[in-house]
């Protein structure tokens, strides 16, 4: 497979907003379920790739909203994220992108 240079990208990027400026309604609405589910399937594929890195009964961390890092087990492994038990009992799903695994006790 060839490489494109930087230059040929964005000149590719330049054609294709030239061609989308000259789309009608209909074909700007198919165009956006296309690409929406494109970029669902590349979110899925790199979920389950991070995903086989991990598995049920194994302690990892990761960081709350509120910032603050929480220990658990995986207690399940969904379609896009982990099931997690913290310590303090409650039940979380976690992205696997966000876990981090935890030294065994």
């Amino acid at each position: 497979m060839e490489m494109k240079k930087e230059s040929e990208g964005a000149l590719d990027r330049a054609s294709a907003i030239e061609e989308i400026k000259k789309l009608g309604a209909e074909d700007l609405l198919f165009l956006d379920r296309a690409i929406i589910e494109r970029l669902n399937l590349m979110a899925q594929a790199k979920s389950t790739l991070l995903m086989a890195d991990f598995h049920a009964g194994e302690r990892v961390r990761f960081q709350g909203p509120d910032g603050i890092s929480k220990a658990g087990v995986i207690i399940r492994l969904n379609r896009k994220t982990a099931s997690i038990r913290t310590d303090d009992g409650h039940q979380w799903n976690v992205f696997p992108g966000f876990l981090k695994r935890e030294p065994a006790r």
